[in-house]
């Protein structure tokens, strides 16, 4: 198996070269990447999810710095360190309950009470919550004046019970990352078959006669449009070019090759045709924790259209562009600028260009992504079903941890 420094330093190549496309593929790949970190790192006796919290907050920290635009990136790690997290607690919570942890009723007696006294569930919430703490000072030294004090009564029982207390956790190391991989595994397979749960619900938006408009490539909306025509659905497509690279050519071909039918539209036009279309179904490149998108530069245009026009406007997203965190939050980078050359031809207007000339030079701006802001979207179609915008943060919470919004580690400052 490769080492996995040079599994990272792959991957964080081909994220600085761009050679990763499209969300769900990189998301995937992030998750794989992670659940190799885990099953070759050690981790010691104690802290074994703070052990590996740290390894996955390190190498998560390189990730996210090679491509900032992609949030899935982000997104991905922190799904992980979530996952640590709980399958920690639920250990923990396990362990109490091995140790005589229960919920007494009424109805028992006071003889059962003081035989079996029961934790209270501050006492196991706390222990739980001791289980990503480092151990103290104190602690240390209260654990080696008690094994200085305790007497040895026979050789054989010292080892025995040494033996016992070292295969006892070292099953509950392999317990956590086993469990941990499940678990990442269970996510994996979440984003590869988010296409199939979105498309799954077509049918429920998507009526006969219904004319329904879009902007630039997407998987998703490619899926969810041909799972409304595989049931029986008779609808028209328009499909706004997506200029300047034209992703909505792609679409549009993808769509006719299918049988659906399909118009090809300017960006521009989307005003003029607006007035005839029932709703438009758009992909996203990330989902903000307020309920604002990331998409694909032009889409802001589009909701401006619906919203004048009371056109639903939907966005299809699965779970792994759903970020915890919003728009003016440092850690994100809304945007990035392509190459000029999608726009001009540098060989036409390479004396306008030139700024060293005397005449005024000409600059060219190529953003990649707008931002729609979440009045502007009616209803998110995830793989978990539809949510109002409104919604959205409470459904991103159950993804991730406060404790992790967070990736880049913080430095240590001297006194």
């Amino acid at each position: 198996m490769p080492d996995v420094q040079t599994l990272v330093n792959d991957f964080v190549n081909k994220l600085k070269k761009r050679k990763i496309e499209g969300s769900q593929a990189t998301a995937k790949l992030t998750a794989e990447l992670l659940r190799s970190v885990i099953s070759q790192q050690r981790v010691p006796h104690t802290n074994q999810a703070t052990a590996l919290i740290h390894a996955v907050r390190a190498i998560g920290e390189q990730l996210i710095a090679a491509n900032p635009v992609e949030l899935a990136v982000g997104n991905i790690v922190r799904r992980v360190l979530h996952i640590i997290r709980e399958e920690d607690l639920s250990l923990a919570t396990a362990a109490m309950a091995g140790l005589g942890v229960s919920v007494a009723s009424d109805d028992e007696d006071d003889e059962e009470r003081d035989e079996n006294p029961v934790l209270s569930a501050a006492a196991v919430a706390a222990a739980a919550r001791s289980t990503l703490r480092p151990p103290s000072l104190q602690t240390l030294l209260e654990d080696t004046s008690d094994s200085a004090a305790a007497p040895h009564t026979s050789s054989s029982g010292g080892e025995s019970d040494g033996r016992s207390r070292s295969i006892e956790k070292g099953s509950r190391v392999r317990k956590l990352k086993h469990d941990v991989i499940e678990a990442v595994n269970e996510l994996i397979q979440d984003i590869s078959t988010c296409y199939e749960q979105i498309a799954e619900q077509a049918v429920e938006h998507i009526h006969h006669n219904e004319v329904i408009l879009t902007l630039g490539s997407s998987k998703t909306v490619l899926e969810f449009l041909y799972a409304a025509k595989e049931k029986q659905r008779s609808f028209k497509v328009f499909v706004a070019e997506g200029a300047p690279r034209y992703q909505g050519h792609i679409l549009a071909k993808e769509l006719a090759a299918r049988g659906l039918q399909t118009t090809v539209i300017s960006d521009s036009a989307v005003f003029a045709l607006i007035s005839r279309v029932n709703m438009v179904i758009v992909g996203a490149h990330a989902v903000m924790a307020n309920g604002g998108v990331i998409a694909p530069v032009g889409l802001n245009m589009v909701a401006l259209a619906a919203q004048r026009h009371a056109v639903p406007f939907v966005v299809l997203a699965g779970s792994h562009k759903l970020c915890p965190l919003y728009p003016h939050n440092p850690e994100v980078l809304l945007n990035e600028l392509r190459s000029p050359s999608e726009l001009l031809d540098f060989g036409e207007f390479s004396d306008c260009m030139d700024s060293a000339s005397g005449a005024g030079s000409l600059h060219v701006v190529n953003p990649t992504f707008d931002y729609v802001p979440p009045k502007f979207v009616s209803l998110f179609i995830t793989d978990t079903g539809g949510h109002n915008p409104s919604y959205m943060y409470r459904l991103i919470a159950d993804y991730y941890s406060a404790d992790d919004l967070v990736v880049k580690r913080r430095p240590i400052t001297g006194s």
